[in-house]
Parts: C-alpha cells; sequence; structure tokens
C-alpha cells in the first residue's frame, strides 16, 4: 500500500455554521483507509460535531467579527493581537507537523486578517509537492463588492503566487465568478467548477423514524424552519411565528423550528415562549439537520450554502428568506436558483404574515415540480473532488517511484 495521503483542511470560523458544516461534509466524502484529513477551525462547536474515522480537527482560538476589519477574541480574554498570533502559529505548526499533500483553504485566501499566509509561504518553501487549492462557495457577494475588496488587498496577486487551483462548489452556468469577479487571465485555468457538493445520502427509514420522533404523522405535512448558526435568524423566526398570530386557526401544517446555538439567549427564549403557544417544538442546535430535511415536507430558511445542497441533496422543496446584509450572497443564489426552477424565495424586506402564509401553501400545493426539477440537478462536487484527488495523488506516486 502507498503511503498514506494527508490533507490538510483550513476553516477560519469567525461566526456561524457555514464554513465547518461545508468543510466536515467535503472531508467526510474524501476520506478513506488511506487518506487522513485534519481540520484547523476556530469553531467553538467543531466538538459537537461526530468526526469520522480518518478524520480529527485542531481547535485554534475562536474569534469574532467586530467589523469588517476588526475582529476581537471570542472565549479568553486576551489582546485580539495576541489571538491572531496564537492561531498563526498554531497553523504554521500544524503544516510543518502534519506535512499535507493538499491544503485546502476555505473562503478566505490568505485566511483571517492572514494568517494563513506564512504557512502558504512555509509549503511554497519548504514542500514545493503540497497542492494548495483555495475552495470557494458558489457566490461570495456582489461582484463589485469583491473586486474592490480583492484589488485592495491584492488578492488576484496572491493566488497566482500561492494557489495550484481554485475550486468553486458551484455551476459556472449558475453564477461564474470567472468573469464576474474578473479573474485575470492568468488565474482562469486554474479554476475548477466542482458543481455544488451533495450530502450523504439517508435511508428512506430515517424519515419515517424522524417524523415519529417529532409526532409527525404520515399524512401530516411537516415545515422544518431554520437559520443556520442563528446570529442574525431572529427575524425570519419572529415573522413565522407573527403568521400563526394572524391566521391561529388555519395553517394546517406541524412545525419544528432550529433557532440556531448562536441566536442570543433571551431572543431564543422569546421564540421558544411563543412557539409553545401553537404547540411548536424550537431546539438550539441539531447535528444531524439533514435527517431533518429529509423528514420535512417544506424546508423555510435564509438560504446559506449549506442548507441549499442539503436542500437539493434530499429534494426537499424549499421557501428561502435570504438575507441582504453585510453581504447580498444569499440574495443573489435564491434568486439564481429561483430562475432554476429548484426554490422559491421571498425578499427579506417583503417578509409578512399573509405573503409568508401565501407563498407557503404555493410552494406545498407545487412540490411535486420542485422535487422533480431537483431530482434533475446534477450535484457533482464531490466526484469532481475525487477526480481531482487521483489527479494530485498520481502525481505523487510517479515523483516517489522516480526517487
Amino acid at each position: 500500500m502507498s503511503s498514506p495521503f494527508n490533507i490538510l483542511m483550513y476553516s477560519h470560523d469567525t461566526y456561524g455554521l457555514g464554513h465547518i458544516r461545508r468543510t466536515m461534509a467535503i472531508a467526510n466524502h474524501l476520506r478513506n483507509t488511506n487518506t487522513n484529513i485534519l481540520i484547523l477551525t476556530g469553531s467553538p462547536i467543531a466538538g459537537r460535531f461526530a468526526m469520522p474515522s480518518q478524520v480529527d480537527f485542531v481547535r485554534i482560538p475562536g474569534m469574532i467579527k467586530k467589523t469588517n476589519d476588526e475582529y476581537r477574541s471570542l472565549s479568553i480574554k486576551i489582546d485580539d493581537e495576541q489571538a491572531l498570533n496564537i492561531r498563526t502559529n498554531i497553523i504554521l505548526a500544524t503544516a510543518q507537523t502534519f506535512r499535507p499533500d493538499l491544503f485546502i483553504v476555505d473562503k478566505e485566501p490568505l485566511g483571517l486578517k492572514r494568517e494563513v499566509l506564512p504557512t502558504l509561504e512555509w509549503l511554497k518553501e519548504n514542500r514545493p509537492s503540497t497542492r494548495a487549492v483555495l475552495g470557494l462557495r458558489d457566490i461570495l457577494d456582489d461582484p463589485e463588492v469583491i473586486i474592490n475588496d480583492w484589488r485592495e488587498r491584492d488578492i488576484y496577486a496572491c493566488l497566482s503566487e500561492l494557489y495550484d487551483e481554485i475550486w468553486v462548489y458551484g455551476n459556472q452556468e449558475i453564477f461564474d465568478p470567472v468573469s464576474l469577479y474578473e479573474f485575470p487571465e492568468s488565474l482562469r485555468d486554474r479554476v475548477v467548477f466542482t458543481g455544488y457538493i451533495p450530502r450523504v445520502k439517508l435511508h428512506r427509514t430515517v424519515r419515517k423514524k424522524n417524523r415519529r420522533r417529532y409526532r409527525i404523522l404520515s399524512n401530516d405535512t411537516f415545515v422544518l424552519v431554520t437559520t443556520g448558526g442563528g446570529g442574525d435568524g431572529f427575524d425570519v423566526l419572529d415573522q413565522f411565528i407573527a403568521m400563526h398570530d394572524y391566521f391561529p386557526t388555519s395553517l394546517p401544517f406541524k412545525s419544528l423550528i432550529i433557532t440556531g446555538p448562536f441566536m442570543p439567549k433571551r431572543s431564543r427564549e422569546k421564540i421558544r415562549e411563543r412557539a409553545k403557544v401553537y404547540g411548536i417544538k424550537t431546539l438550539p442546535f441539531h447535528p444531524r439537520l439533514e435527517e431533518l430535511m429529509q423528514a420535512a415536507d417544506l424546508v423555510i430558511s435564509m438560504g446559506g450554502y449549506n442548507t441549499i445542497c442539503e436542500i437539493l441533496t434530499h429534494q426537499t422543496p424549499a421557501l428561502i428568506i435570504p438575507r441582504e446584509t453585510p453581504r447580498k450572497e444569499q440574495l443573489i443564489r435564491a434568486r439564481r436558483l429561483k430562475h432554476e426552477g429548484l426554490i422559491d424565495y421571498i425578499g427579506w424586506q417583503e417578509v409578512a404574515p399573509q405573503l409568508l402564509r401565501d407563498k407557503i401553501f404555493s410552494v406545498l400545493n407545487r412540490s411535486e415540480q420542485y422535487a422533480r426539477a431537483i431530482s434533475e440537478f446534477k450535484l457533482t462536487g464531490i466526484d469532481t473532488m475525487l477526480e481531482r484527488l487521483r489527479f494530485f495523488r498520481s502525481h505523487i506516486d510517479r515523483a516517489e517511484t522516480v526517487d
């Protein structure tokens, strides 16, 4: 057997669940008995996810965004610069010791406040055989915002000097960052559109088990409401419960609300108390959200990347209420996917009890149409990444043979 193939993955995770969930999904698919995967993450809840065999994580001190340029330590009371220095040193020391064959950096080309830059430079100098890959979700933000930001921080030059490939976890025909974010010609042949990342398919008995667990009968309509990490999800949940206030006797479905672990405790309690009036159960977090999505007849969400991938994997009709600040990523994604006939959405400023009720009924009445459209939509993300992995491994194996 050839020597193990080591993959190091970086996920800065200043807030929310998006980065760690995407990283975990990729790791779960790329792992095998001859592939080790080590995840560098600042997520405070990384340990609440079950780590499969051949996958482990290194927890770097958490930091949280104060403004676009300022971050503070999340838990320990130390100077912000100290916290960044600790993170930077842990990342570099881990790479030097683990000696990865592949280094995948999620979203931020240089990491939080350039903390990954020393590691990228060390790998180029000391382990030139290591392939460095930047993984980008399908949409980052409005093109003008990204172009200005990347020019100001000289990101285009850094991509050219430090990365071997750029993986875009989306479909070029839906959103083309190469063109819209004005990638220079020198970078374009390094971009690989993987397609959207599927989640693990669950056996159909899982749907029945979860519906029984939450007392959802076979002929009941089950609506799952989730806002990811929940830090900015209160308004969505507030509107959903306001709809029940407005129509207390004419909503023929059962609901479950996942508030998200980062929703402030006071807000979470407020939602829980109001939901209890209508027999709606609330949970702050669920480590296997994909199981609930498979059990649901409709998902209402803000439409982050991971939620969309789970919806598409389990072919569950969805109504998206995308946030529009501080980034327009969710709004752009919702518009593009609605154009493809895969989801429906309501603009953040348009949400009201009457419209929300009408949209829910509209999506439920066309559930077969949505399921059919989703079933025809191919999720190629993992297949493409595995193909690139085989390519990288073949080059390493040939180099070892020559040596």
